[in-house]
């Protein structure tokens, strides 16, 4: 029996119509397309949902903006706050498509789950995100290597201070139109001493906490010269886990390998799709546990050829050295030949439409 039900959260709704109230002005003439970046600009509208007594209630899209919150809320205080991130792309002949939001939804409400939170219908969800992003389909970039990124929040609203399960909870959708997260090929570091996550706890969870107690270790490693950290396991740190924000890969002897599944790492929708496009292209593929000394061997020896982090935001970021014990270990050069590089290509013309979705991930709007 799952958590949520076990909390007796009900997974209904009252009704799936969803209220539309539009802008009055968009905001669309003030985006400059040609410098994006990351996260810096925000579409006309978001969708709102809430959970109370027992149902989630008032669904309704509404003008972008920011919104009255207590002090108390009880996200803020004790950490019931998890969150998604999916994006959508342009085609060709205009049509808007969306890359495997049901199984970003799953994975939301695996997060709920562990975090004892109230979970969210596919009704609701599904109709609250295509009615958001149809309204704001002109936000969509039409460039390539462009996207609109979809940010699913959802996090306890109850107002009380005293640790308690909330009884109230808020689903916002918001979305922005996004390049490439990383423009450089990353330097990582082998973190050695801080960990992300351990055995028990909620590192396979897409939970705020995961990421604010990233930020220390992360801002130790830039003040090195390093973009971002390669963590390794909790009780020994002998064995690889994740690659800052995303999962990673390495190619070693032409075989994808990477770290398998388990509760103290979150199972990127990302990395299942790299994972689908390699045996697709014909690349041995191996989930296993990866240790660093096996890492720096197989550098040594000229067995490692390519490493690179996977996750929503960057989809592939090619790695061009991995710190380790005070020394910069340098992969080779990346080119277009690279087997990541083969990959992304691989996935990009799926979402832009440019090649058969043979694998059903496509949703359209």
């Amino acid at each position: 029996m799952s958590i949520a039900k076990n909390l007796n959260f009900m997974n209904a709704t009252e009704t799936t119509q969803i209220e539309v109230s539009k802008t009055k002005r968009s905001r669309l003439k003030e985006v400059d397309w040609k410098k994006l970046g990351f996260g810096n600009f925000f579409s006309d509208h978001m969708f709102v949902t809430d959970f109370t007594g027992g149902h989630w209630k008032n669904s309704r899209i509404i003008p972008y903006g920011k919104f009255e919150t207590s002090p108390a809320l009880s996200a803020l205080h004790y950490g019931q706050s998890i969150f998604e991130g999916m994006k959508a792309y342009k085609y060709p002949n205009g049509d808007v498509y969306m890359f495997r939001p049901l199984d970003n939804l799953k994975r939301l409400n695996v997060s709920a789950e562990r975090m004892a939170m109230a979970t969210v219908p596919e009704d609701l969800f599904m109709e609250g995100l295509l009615q958001l992003v149809r309204l704001d389909s002109g936000w969509v970039p039409k460039d390539e290597g462009c996207s609109l990124y979809i940010r699913p929040l959802l996090f306890a609203t109850e107002e009380h201070i005293g640790v308690k399960i909330s009884d109230t909870y808020s689903l916002i959708i918001m979305t922005s139109p996004v390049a490439a997260y990383y423009s450089q090929p990353l330097k990582v570091l082998v973190e050695t001493k801080y960990t992300r996550a351990v055995p028990g706890g909620v590192g396979f969870a897409k939970t705020a906490g995961n990421y604010g107690r990233s930020h220390y270790p992360t801002k130790l490693a830039q003040q090195k010269g390093y973009n971002q950290l390669i963590w390794t396991d909790g009780y020994e740190h002998k064995y690889l886990e994740e690659s800052g924000t995303m999962n990673v890969m390495c190619i070693i002897n032409g075989t994808l390998v990477t770290p398998g599944l388990h509760d103290t790492i979150l199972a990127g929708i990302t990395r299942d799709s790299v994972i689908t496009v390699a045996k697709d292209l014909g690349i041995k593929v191996e989930e296993r546990k990866i240790s660093v000394d096996e890492l720096v061997d197989a550098h040594k020896k000229g067995a490692l050829q390519e490493m690179f982090g996977v996750g929503t935001a960057a989809t592939i970021a090619p790695i061009s050295l991995f710190g380790h014990n005070g020394e910069d270990l340098k992969l080779p050069p990346i080119t277009g030949q690279n087997i990541g590089a083969r990959i992304k290509k691989q996935l990009d013309d799926i979402r832009t439409g440019k090649t058969a979705d043979k694998h059903g991930w496509m949703y359209k709007v």
